[in-house]
């Protein structure tokens, strides 16, 4: 921490320097868990990693950025801040996958009105877990103090993920035929998208979020709505280690209708049987409190499917066995059919 550095005029207006340092004291440690031999810890004006090319012969880059959205509304509410920071995370190095990457490193940004060091470390906690569980480091990122545009305890949290892959392994959905099977990917619920919806449906600004339903195994409504975005990445990448992957979709905003097919050619589409997919209980109940039709919803969440993978229908065993012994509850929804829809549910 700098001593020397206090301005007195500054923080007159709302901005106290001592904090944004006390702020990186306290983040240090939950950074050094991501550090790898490549990554150089924080401090510089640029964050520094050492990329090796032995691993990646004919280099792509492939880079991801997001935010967490109106979610973090629920962590406001709730007071908890240590989960928004595995979604942040979770929305950048799940799209990355999606093209063969592997994730290298990772920023974060967070604006708040007033710099709380102490809940700064806790949001920074939770992208250094993110991190951990994408095998990626956390090199740098910037917290912005701005009173008068944020209230007080508000905040808002963005991230960028860089990751790379060898040009002949980049998957790019040329290679999907009709008969190959869709693969799901269970999610932890509804990750970070739709959040607006959810916040109409159940008027969480004045409502109760420490209900309980039984059918959400004891947890309460705020908990289960707070769940962090799975990351899949390392299960992902033993897959795509282990038979032919020919495309993956990371199914965010939009639901089914609109991510899965961003993995198919043209000409081909998606026929998903409905009776397959094992809708998580926490979609029942939007729908039911919310009197939202299936479509609408399928075409605004995950419905409990966060990733699809395309494989052939010879590989589409050993693709889930793979999964599954990555802890990864995987399953067949559908196959890829000649049609010019898109996307169609059975």
């Amino acid at each position: 921490m700098n001593e020397n550095s206090k301005s007195e005029a500054y923080a007159s207006a709302g901005v106290d320097i001592t904090a944004g340092y006390k702020a990186v004291e306290l983040m240090k440690t939950h950074i050094a868990r991501t550090m790898t031999a490549a990554a150089e810890g924080i401090g510089g004006f640029g964050g520094l990693y050492e990329l090796d090319l032995s691993e990646f012969p004919k280099p792509v880059l492939v880079s991801g950025t997001d935010g967490v959205g109106t979610k973090l509304k629920l962590a406001f509410l709730l007071d908890r801040h240590d989960t928004v920071g595995i979604d942040c995370v979770a929305m950048c190095v799940n799209d990355v996958i999606c093209c063969g990457a592997k994730p290298l490193f990772f920023l974060d940004y967070i604006a708040c009105g007033k710099n709380r060091p102490e809940k700064i470390a806790s949001i920074v906690s939770g992208v250094a877990e993110g991190c951990v569980q994408a095998g990626c480091a956390l090199i740098g990122g910037e917290t912005a103090e701005m009173p008068g545009f944020y209230p007080e305890d508000e905040y808002d949290l963005a991230g960028f993920c860089c990751g790379a892959v060898s040009k002949d392994k980049l998957l790019d959905k040329s290679s999907v035929r009709e008969g190959d099977v869709i693969i799901a990917l269970p999610s932890s619920g509804v990750h970070s998208n739709g959040f607006s919806l959810v916040r109409k449906i159940f008027d969480v600004e004045n409502s109760d979020l420490n209900v309980k339903y039984p059918e959400l195994s004891g947890k309460t409504l705020g908990e289960t709505l707070l769940t962090p975005t799975r990351i899949y990445v390392k299960p992902m990448l033993e897959l795509i280690a282990s038979v032919n992957v020919k495309a993956v979709s990371h199914i965010t905003g939009g639901g089914f209708y609109e991510n899965i097919p961003r993995s198919i050619p043209a000409g081909l589409g998606a026929r998903i049987e409905r009776k397959a997919v094992k809708v998580l209980p926490v979609f029942d109940i939007i729908a039911k409190t919310g009197n939202i039709g299936e479509r609408d919803m399928f075409n605004t969440f995950n419905m409990g499917v966060g990733m699809t993978a395309i494989v052939s229908e010879a590989e589409a065993d050993k693709a889930i066995s793979v999964l599954n012994s990555s802890g990864i509850d995987a399953y067949a929804i559908g196959e890829i059919v000649s049609s010019e829809s898109g996307c169609d549910i059975l």
